[in-house]
């Protein structure tokens, strides 16, 4: 059975969107390629599932190169990031994801490592206890992060690109969503793939699981082909509706305009309210709410827009809250 990894693509050529990343990323690449070099360290920004991880891959491939995996929260000592710098060999790439949120103490670590390709390894404790200075291969570091801001100036002066990864445009789902129908080997039409692409949040990494799901509805309760008529009866049945907006989603919005009065209300009460993680409201659901109009973020909090209202099917309050005050 395929999951996630196998419908990734696994290079530039087949990594759809993204086109002034994709013209930055080939120079870079074939720069590097062209004079024997690992490639310069690469910090990826964007909201979850827009392809952070899966350009990392891509990189390596392209660069021949190893790919080492991990995270900003499994690297809780400057110990356990030492521990994967000295297995490095030249040319890998190291990829950590939520790099956002390393400790201040294992940051220090990545400074010359990154610069220098060195770290220093203190030996023993108290007074006996003496530095050693160890050499590193020269390695290409890949950060992503869904937090721009949580990164620090000397961190991401470090990297030799930093670009940020925007939503999906429809065209651009569509034509994800028909290369995973090929490779999950799932009958879809155009107007099939166009109708999840509509619903996908601009993020690939929804269409995708939007599609597994529209299959087992088409095999369970029809022929097994996905068209639009069957892809927007399965998506009405998981609770996906015409804007692509979940549950999760619309408890969010009713939240603000109904329980608060339409705001503002401070991010920790509305995740609260509506039992969820204060990350999770900020990260996942946020971000395409605020892209669409729906909310806003004011000093004083969360405030509904009209849209919202309209969405809703509710009546836009005469006393709008005033995003400034």
């Amino acid at each position: 059975m395929l999951d996630e990894v196998g419908l990734r693509p696994r290079s530039l050529d087949d990594f759809v969107g993204q086109r002034e990343l994709k013209e930055h990323l080939s120079i870079v690449l074939e720069a590097a390629r062209r004079r024997g070099q690992a490639a310069d360290h690469l910090l990826f920004a964007g909201p979850p599932g827009l392809g952070k991880t899966t350009l990392a891959g891509i990189v390596a491939t392209e660069m021949s190169a190893h790919l080492h995996v991990t995270s900003g929260p499994a690297l809780e000592r400057a110990g356990d990031l030492a521990a994967i710098l000295t297995k490095l060999e030249d040319n890998d790439v190291l990829f950590i994801d939520e790099i956002h949120r390393l400790s201040r103490t294992v940051e220090e670590i990545l400074y010359p490592a990154m610069e220098d390709f060195q770290i220093d390894i203190v030996v023993g404790k108290g007074p006996s206890a003496s530095s050693i200075r160890l050499t590193l291969p020269k390695f290409t570091l890949i950060g992503a992060t869904t937090r721009t801001g949580m990164i620090t100036g000397p961190l991401r002066d470090r990297f030799g690109l930093v670009a940020r990864l925007d939503y999906y445009d429809n065209n651009e789902l569509q034509s994800i969503i028909s290369r995973a129908a090929g490779i999950l080997q799932v009958d879809i039409d155009g107007q099939g793939a166009a109708e999840i692409a509509r619903r996908s949040r601009g993020t690939p990494r929804i269409a995708n699981r939007l599609l597994r799901r529209v299959r087992d509805f088409a095999e369970v309760r029809g022929d097994g082909t996905v068209d639009k008529t069957s892809a927007n009866e399965a998506l009405s049945v998981f609770g996906v509706d015409e804007l692509g907006l979940d549950k999760v989603d619309r408890a969010v919005l009713s939240a603000i305009c109904v329980q608060f009065g339409g705001g503002p209300v401070g991010l920790s009460t509305l995740a609260i309210s509506v039992s969820e993680q204060t990350e999770t409201i900020e990260d996942v659901y946020e971000p395409f709410l605020i892209q669409q109009g729906m909310i806003a973020r004011t000093p004083r909090g969360r405030v509904a827009m009209p849209l919202a209202y309209a969405h809703l099917g509710l009546q836009t309050p005469a006393q709008h809250p005033d995003l400034f005050a």
